[in-house]
């Protein structure tokens, strides 16, 4: 529909069609410049394969639950565990290949009976010793299939090796040493950073 302005014929269907063309060009400009700008803030891939620190909220990790995160490509095990599981750690100390943690397997602050900063919280590298295979999380306590007195940990199907709830491997396991703890530290009672040390190191 044509009006006429100043003696001269307006089409407003010609006039809309190109207000509406020029406003989406420029959103899509905005939104070209503005997703560039939002991802550069955000760690790469590469960053995180390079060790990037990943902060994890660990306030739903409830009483014997695991919870798997990736750090530098590997999966990290955090585990809330239960007084009853902490009671157990001191028990079986004579089948552990290595139960003070005398190798260099974890942070100074971690080279304690639980191998951790708080206790209740386990943090290590999901990855046995041996030759890389992922181990199960196996929290029941005196498993049939893994000897009766199974205290609870980690046991790696691929050639047997077991390791206990502070992931300290036992005696006789082709794992050579220890789960490897990764420097961590907390910034909240919720919230743990995993790849920088409790020193910020």
């Amino acid at each position: 529909m044509s009006q006429e302005a100043d003696g001269q014929k307006v089409d407003t269907r010609k006039r809309k069609f190109l207000i509406a063309a020029t406003s989406a060009v420029g959103g899509v400009a905005a939104a070209g410049v503005a997703i560039p700008l939002v991802m550069s803030m955000m760690p790469s891939a590469r960053a995180k394969a390079a060790g990037a620190p990943v902060e994890v909220d660990i306030s739903k990790v409830e009483p014997g639950m695991l919870l798997t995160v990736e750090w530098r490509g590997k999966p990290v095990w955090i585990v809330n565990r239960t007084p009853e599981m902490l009671e157990l750690l001191g028990k079986h100390e004579s089948q552990l290949i290595d139960p003070k943690s005398d190798q260099l397997q974890q942070p100074d602050y971690a080279k304690n009976a639980t191998r951790s900063i708080k206790p209740e919280y386990l943090v290590a590298v999901g990855i046995c010793t041996h030759l890389g295979c992922s181990p199960t999380y196996r929290k029941e306590v005196g498993a049939a299939d893994l000897g009766g007195d199974w205290p609870g940990g980690f046991f790696c199907p691929c050639h047997g090796s077991r390791f206990d709830l502070a992931a300290r491997v036992y005696k006789g396991a082709p794992a050579p040493t220890n789960l490897v703890i990764p420097p961590h530290q907390y910034l909240s009672d919720a919230r743990l950073l995993i790849g920088v040390d409790a020193k910020g190191a």
